[in-house]
């Protein structure tokens, strides 16, 4: 039996802020602990609040940023123990695609040098043919090629960046909110080609959403992240939630059915600082369920294999 595509062991971020003349520094945990893995061909969903840790998960995975602690391996390999030639040589099998299509495009090159620069940093020229296929794989003409992105559309653009993801064939894809900037309609159609493009080449996905409802939908596991920590991981999309807060975040995803609608009800009481986090749970204040034993003690994730909660009082 072969081992997961993604391993991730105890991943901790700490960011110290501030600090001068007038202000001690303030140190805060972005991603506590996490433990996951990823299975090839899998799609994997984070799912959480702003501000959760979501997106640092996600750098770390591809080691964009350091981790203070712990590690992630891909396909067997420690990637904290590559030289930097080696991690280079590493990232032709994984790639990221950003949440803001413009931001992440340079203005000033055209569409074909956008995607020609996965090439040029692995020292590779990018053939015609090649171009062409890759605009083609997202639904694009090949005589684009010469636009700018201002003169694409938001969506238009968001291809753009699916395309220069896959330009070098990769195994594993983050996708960090890649619809969270674009309408309604064209979410479901980026949705349709990523999965469209999962099904084709083989694809394993990392999916970042602070919906939901479109996790749900995309994904066959969904991890649930509340300041910087795992509270929950579904086995299919379709599990009943066990903790609070991820039936707390259930019963207040809008539908748009009036059939189905239903009352919104969202989270009450003060998310904590993540500057200084309680001695406990950190979301006891915000749990209608939380006794004595949540505000003095941490909960970890529990050791079921198929569904794992970190909650005294799982549902």
């Amino acid at each position: 039996m072969t081992g997961p595509l993604i391993r991730i062991e105890a991943l901790t971020r700490r960011f110290q802020t501030g600090g001068g003349v007038l202000a001690r520094p303030r140190e805060m945990l972005a991603v506590r602990e996490v433990t996951l893995d990823i299975g090839k061909g899998e799609v994997v969903g984070v799912v959480g609040e702003s501000g959760c840790g979501k997106s640092t998960l996600a750098r770390l995975v591809l080691r964009l940023i350091e981790p203070t602690s712990g590690r992630v391996s891909f396909d067997g390999t420690d990637l904290s123990s590559l030289s930097p030639a080696a991690l280079r040589r590493m990232r032709r099998r994984m790639a990221m695609v950003f949440q803001d299509p413009y931001s992440s495009l340079d203005p000033r090159f055209t569409l074909a040098r956008v995607l020609e620069e996965p090439f040029r940093v692995q020292g590779e020229a990018l053939a015609l043919d090649r171009l062409d296929e890759m605009l083609a794989a997202v639904g694009l003409p090949a005589a684009m090629a010469e636009s700018h992105p201002h003169q694409l559309s938001g969506g238009q653009r968001q291809r753009v960046g699916i395309a220069r993801a896959l330009a070098l064939r990769p195994d594993f894809v983050v996708l960090d909110e890649p619809t969270a900037s674009l309408d309604v309609s064209i979410q479901a159609q980026i949705i349709a080609l990523l999965a469209d493009l999962r099904d084709q080449l083989g694809l394993t996905y990392l999916f970042i959403s602070h919906d939901l409802g479109l996790v749900r939908y995309f994904c066959d596991r969904i991890v649930v992240m509340y300041l910087g920590a795992v509270v929950e991981v579904l086995p299919t999309a379709k599990a009943a939630p066990r903790h609070p807060y991820t039936r707390a975040l259930t019963q207040s995803a809008f539908v748009p059915d009036p059939a189905r609608r239903r009352q919104l009800a969202p989270l009450a009481g003060e998310i904590p600082s993540p500057f200084n986090l309680p001695p406990g749970c950190a979301f006891a204040s915000r749990c209608p369920l939380a006794s004595d034993r949540c505000r003095a003690e941490r909960p970890v994730l529990s050791d079921d294999p198929d569904h794992p909660v970190a909650c005294f009082h799982p549902l």
